[in-house]
C-alpha cells in the first residue's frame, strides 16, 4: 500500500503531531505507547524505528482483532466485561506519550452487539483516560493518532484502496517533501484564526443551515483550540462549550460508524443543554443507547468548525478522523456528544478540578462521539456588549 519513503513521512509526521501535541519536552528514555491494529503494521514498524532513532522506548501494543471484539462482547460476563488488568494503571501513569494507528478489518462486526456493553466497559476504563488527562495537562504526557488504509473503511466509504490513499496521502500531505512543514505553515494560519475567536467576547453561538437552529454558549474562561498535533490530519477549531447553554437542533448529515454500528441522519433536539428529542434515518435506536451511556452522554462536549481552505479532505471516509475534518466545497461543523476537552480551559489548567470542571460546564462522559454536518451555514457570534459578529460562512472563518 505504502512503500518506504512514504511510511517514513508518515512516522515523521506523526511525530511532529506528538511534540506540538505535548506542552512538555520529549528526552531521550520517555516511554511512547504505540497501539495500533494489525493492517497498521507497516505503519507500526517505520514509527518503531523513528522512535528508536529518537532514543524513545517504544511499547507496543496490538489492538483487539474483530472476531476478539465479538467474543468479547458476545461472551464476557460482568467480572470480564469490567475487568482492567493488572499494570494498566501504572503504564498510564508512566507513559510520556500516546500514538494510536487506527485500521480495522470491519467496521460493522458488533451491529448484533447490545450498546449498553460497550458503554459499560467504556465506563470501567474511563479513570484511564483521565490520568491520561491529568498527565497532559501536567506536561508529562502527549498523543496523537491517525489512520491507516483498509479494505473495510475503503468499501464503507464507496472508494477503491488506490482512492482512499489518495485522500489520505492529500489530507496528510505525504506527497510533499517535507510534510511537516507543511504542517507547520497550517499550524501558524491556524494560530491567526485562533487568536481572534480568543478575542472576541462571545456571549453564545447561533448556527443556522437547512436543517440546523442551534445556539451554543462558549462559557467562562473557554479558548478556542486547533491544529495541536493531537489527530493527524486535523484542521478544525474547536472549544469545549458550557453544555447548559445548548438550545436548539442539531443535525448530522455525514454518515457514522460507531461501535460496529453504522448510523445516518442523525437529528438531536437540545433544550436545557440536554439532548429531549434524538431521531436518526439509520440507527436510531444505537443513538438512543449512546446518549443514555451515562449522565453526560446526552449533553455537549465539544463544538468545531473547519475551514475549507485548509483542508483537502472532499471525499466522506467511514472515519471521524477524516469525516470531522471534511473540506469541500463548504468546509464542515461538528458537535460531539459526550466528554469535554479540559484543555480549552483558559485559566491555570493545574487548578481544573472536578469541582471547577462542574462549576464551569465542562462536561464529563465516558463518551465522546463527533457528528458531523457538511452544508453550506452560517455561525454568528453574539457578543457581551449585545453586538453580532459572524465568524463563520460557507466553509470559511470571516476574519
Amino acid at each position: 500500500m505504502f512503500n518506504k519513503e512514504e511510511l517514513n513521512k508518515y512516522a515523521e509526521t506523526l511525530w511532529w503531531g506528538l511534540e506540538t501535541a505535548r506542552t512538555g519536552t520529549f528526552e531521550k528514555g520517555d516511554y511512547v505507547l504505540v497501539s495500533y491494529d494489525l493492517e497498521a503494521l507497516p505503519l507500526a514498524e517505520a514509527v518503531f524505528d523513528l522512535l528508536m532513532d529518537k532514543g524513545i522506548v517504544p511499547v507496543m501494543r496490538l489492538g483487539h482483532t474483530p472476531t476478539m471484539e465479538v467474543s468479547f462482547y458476545g461472551k464476557s460476563d460482568e467480572t470480564q466485561l469490567t475487568a482492567v488488568a493488572p499494570g494498566e494503571k501504572e503504564l498510564m501513569q508512566g507513559l510520556n506519550g500516546l500514538i494510536k494507528l487506527i485500521a480495522p478489518s470491519s467496521l460493522t462486526h458488533l451491529k448484533d452487539t447490545d450498546p449498553a456493553k460497550i458503554g459499560k466497559a467504556a465506563v470501567a476504563r474511563k479513570f484511564l483516560r483521565d490520568i491520561m488527562e491529568e498527565r497532559e495537562i501536567s506536561g508529562d504526557f502527549g498523543w496523537t493518532l491517525c489512520v491507516y488504509p483498509t479494505i473495510a473503511y475503503a468499501e464503507a466509504a464507496n472508494l477503491t484502496m488506490e482512492e482512499f490513499k489518495e485522500q489520505l496521502v492529500k489530507a496528510c500531505f505525504l506527497d510533499e517533501a517535507r510534510p511537516y512543514e507543511h504542517w507547520k505553515n497550517i499550524f501558524n494560519e491556524a494560530e491567526k484564526v485562533k487568536a481572534w475567536l480568543n478575542g472576541l467576547d462571545i456571549d453564545h453561538l447561533h448556527l443556522v443551515s437547512e436543517n440546523m437552529d442551534l445556539k451554543v454558549t462558549p462559557g467562562t474562561d473557554r479558548r478556542w483550540l486547533g491544529v495541536s498535533g493531537h489527530n493527524i490530519p486535523s484542521f478544525e477549531i474547536f472549544l469545549s462549550p458550557d453544555w447548559r447553554g445548548a438550545e436548539g437542533v442539531y443535525y448530522a448529515d455525514q454518515p457514522s460508524f460507531r461501535s460496529g454500528n453504522y448510523v445516518e441522519g442523525v437529528r438531536l433536539e437540545f433544550k436545557d443543554g440536554v439532548v429531549v428529542k434524538s431521531e436518526a434515518k439509520e440507527g436510531g435506536e444505537f443513538v438512543a443507547k449512546q446518549l443514555a451511556m451515562d449522565e453526560g452522554a446526552a449533553r455537549l462536549g465539544e463544538f468545531s468548525l473547519t475551514d475549507r481552505r485548509f483542508s483537502k479532505i472532499d471525499k466522506f471516509m467511514a472515519n471521524t478522523l477524516f469525516d470531522e475534518n471534511f473540506g469541500g466545497e463548504y468546509g464542515n461543523c461538528h458537535v460531539a456528544v459526550g466528554a469535554s476537552y479540559a484543555d480549552t480551559y483558559a485559566g491555570d489548567q493545574t487548578s481544573l478540578d472536578d469541582e471547577k470542571k462542574k462549576e464551569l460546564g465542562f462536561n464529563d462522559s465516558a463518551l465522546h462521539w463527533d457528528l458531523v454536518n457538511t452544508e453550506p451555514k452560517t455561525v454568528a457570534a453574539k457578543l457581551k456588549d449585545g453586538s453580532e459578529v459572524l465568524i463563520y460562512k460557507d466553509g470559511e472563518f470571516q476574519i
